[in-house]
């Protein structure tokens, strides 16, 4: 062993044992952590147990257990069990813990009761945030993405599933009642395992059968025609791949353009987009102590309604409108082509006709204003613009909204290219953190509470990295202050 570095005896016995805070460097992120959460007021913000009651066994105070939690997910350590482990072996955690070892159950047990007191954690954190000037520059972009479910596909249940799954059930028992007959006519007599194995297989399938029934009559009282036994609140939506899907939640997040904090963020199980614009823009807005934002999305997020509630709340969004319209593939003019004209309350069209105001209609809780020319029947350019007899074009009555909208793209055509590298890392960094697996909890406010750690985490470790340790160790000294 000459040339090596040798360790000490295991059997050496030390007369006076070191100290254990002298394990932990002056450096070391576990000091922010205590730090941070030594300072937060645990009764304000909603966490069960911060009043101890008078009787009972003592419980692990909420910062305990916060601490723990928060150090799991800096360190992508999410399971309960593995924290227990790591509670009893892990220096840092010991050191953070005062040598407390919560079992597993407990640990799980934080989490799931305590949704509302870690989303207020995180907001808390982002104030700090807002204090420390972070938001010098008023714009996020917002983006959702999917997070797998407990719930596998095979326990969720739509009505196009079941129809098919019975299908698949039907030939399957078909063809083991083919073979039943064949078996009988060929099989000798005293062999009959053959018979009850197929017999068995068709017993089996006609009760799956029965299953499905029962959840088809199950689905006629579910409001978005799905169950998902596994856990109840996860749906099927779709991805971007073509024709796939999976069972999952739609988390929303606002992240700032600058520092690429996250603002704001949402769990929802809405497999769309198109309705979260305004709540989180507004949100965002909020929690970055604002009067005007600027707000940047991906189309997936076009709504009239959306973008006129934006624009009421002084937020100013930015985002491409989607192509809904076959018009321009098939050889005919879009709506693009023909021309407002405001003070007339006209569109002049491609031929130099005017088409003037004729009606109003509502389409989806949307006043609309319809127009068309008297001279559509003989116009030169008619098979160019419609296969009807006229040419109706339809208005919003606040679409000068919309052509604002369309106006600051134009304006800066780099959004998109902003959107895309402030809020997909994210997205790629939490799923990485996640080990592109599914949440590891059920039901929707316990995966909320999940996705607050991670959120928690995510800003925590942007923040240290901005700052560095002894900026923000000054910070939190500052705020409880």
């Amino acid at each position: 062993m000459s040339r090596f570095i040798v360790g000490e005896d295991r059997q050496q016995v030390t007369l006076l044992p070191e100290c254990l805070d002298d394990y932990i460097a002056e450096d070391n992120t576990v000091r922010v952590v205590d730090a941070f959460i030594s300072e937060l007021d645990m009764v304000g913000m909603g966490f069960e147990g911060a009043n101890p009651a008078l009787t009972g066994r003592p419980s692990y105070h909420p910062a305990v257990m916060l601490k723990v939690y928060l150090y799991g997910y800096l360190n992508r350590i999410q399971s309960s069990r593995r924290l227990e482990r790591e509670c009893q072996r892990n220096v840092e955690l010991m050191w953070l813990t005062g040598r407390l070892s919560p079992d597993f159950k407990t640990i799980a047990d934080f989490r799931r009761d305590n949704s509302v007191g870690i989303r207020n954690v995180c907001s808390r954190f982002v104030t700090l945030c807002r204090d420390l000037k972070l938001f010098s520059q008023a714009v996020v972009a917002i983006d959702g993405s999917k997070f797998k479910a407990v719930n596998s596909r095979d326990c969720n249940f739509t009505n196009g599933k079941i129809d098919k799954r019975q299908q698949q059930i039907e030939e399957s028992i078909q063809r083991y009642l083919v073979a039943l007959e064949t078996a009988d006519r060929t099989q000798p007599s005293e062999l009959k395992a053959k018979t009850q194995r197929l017999q068995d297989k068709i017993a089996r399938l006609r009760h799956q059968m029965r299953e499905l029934d029962t959840i088809k009559e199950q689905l006629k009282t579910q409001p978005d025609g799905q169950i998902s036994r596994t856990d109840p609140d996860a749906r099927s939506m779709a991805t971007s791949g073509k024709g796939s899907g999976m069972v999952a939640y739609n988390v929303q997040v606002a992240v700032d353009a600058k520092h690429h904090l996250i603002v704001a963020h949402e769990v929802t199980n809405a497999g769309s987009d198109r309705a979260q614009l305004s709540p989180m823009a507004q949100a965002a807005r909020q929690a970055m102590g604002r009067r005007k934002l600027r707000a940047i999305a991906d189309r997936g997020y076009f709504s009239g309604l959306q973008i006129k509630a934006c624009e009421d709340a002084d937020i100013a969004v930015v985002l491409p409108k989607p192509t809904t319209s076959n018009v321009k593939a098939e050889g005919r003019f879009d709506k693009a082509d023909f021309i407002y004209i405001k003070k007339d309350d006209e569109y002049e069209c491609p031929s130099g006709q005017r088409a003037k105001f004729r009606m109003v209609t509502e389409e989806r809780g949307m006043m609309t204003r319809r127009y068309w020319s008297s001279a559509c029947p003989k116009c030169p350019l008619k098979a160019q613009c419609t296969p009807s007899d006229y040419r109706s074009i339809s208005r919003w009555e606040h679409e000068e909204v919309l052509e604002a909208v369309q106006r600051r793209l134009d304006r800066s055509p780099d959004s998109m290219t902003v959107r895309r590298r402030t809020v997909e890392h994210v997205f790629g960094t939490l799923k990485s953190w996640m080990g592109y697996t599914h949440f590891l909890t059920r039901r929707l406010p316990n995966v909320s509470a999940e996705m607050g750690l991670n959120v928690l985490a995510y800003n925590f470790k942007r923040v240290l990295s901005i700052l560095g340790l002894e900026g923000m160790m000054k910070a939190m000294k500052l705020a409880a202050a």
